[in-house]
């Protein structure tokens, strides 16, 4: 089974992070490839520019934005593929940009795959 974290994209990048990916569209301001030490970028699975630009990082809508995304998540044939290479790795841990740790759509993310992880 894949442990998956989640790590602020200013944060310093650690050995016990195990596999980096990128799960934001955009990439985060004034951050380089090297600082963040990534292992892909996952545009793919990311929310729609449409849904991001709609949510705006609204708390208040949090939870409307997250039934959004795990709409377009079951709908996007991407999210096979992806499911596939978190396979490969003990350890991931997604990267994103956003300032606040608990109202972003990595956290949906992870919570998304970890449930089709364990139901596979």
């Amino acid at each position: 089974m894949t442990d998956i974290l989640l790590k602020r994209a200013y944060s310093e990048p650690a050995s016990s992070d195990g596999y980096r990916i990128l799960v934001d569209r955009l990439w985060p301001r004034g951050q380089s490839k090297e600082k963040m030490q990534l292992d892909l970028w996952a545009k793919s699975v990311t929310p729609s520019p449409e849904l991001r630009k709609a949510w705006h990082h609204d708390p208040d809508r949090f939870d409307e934005f997250a039934e959004y995304y795990r709409q377009e998540l079951n709908q996007n044939p991407a999210v096979d593929e992806f499911l596939e290479e978190l396979a490969k790795h003990p350890t991931v841990t997604f990267v994103y940009g956003a300032k606040d740790e608990h109202v972003n759509h990595a956290v949906i993310l992870r919570k998304y795959l970890l449930d089709q992880l364990s139901h596979s």
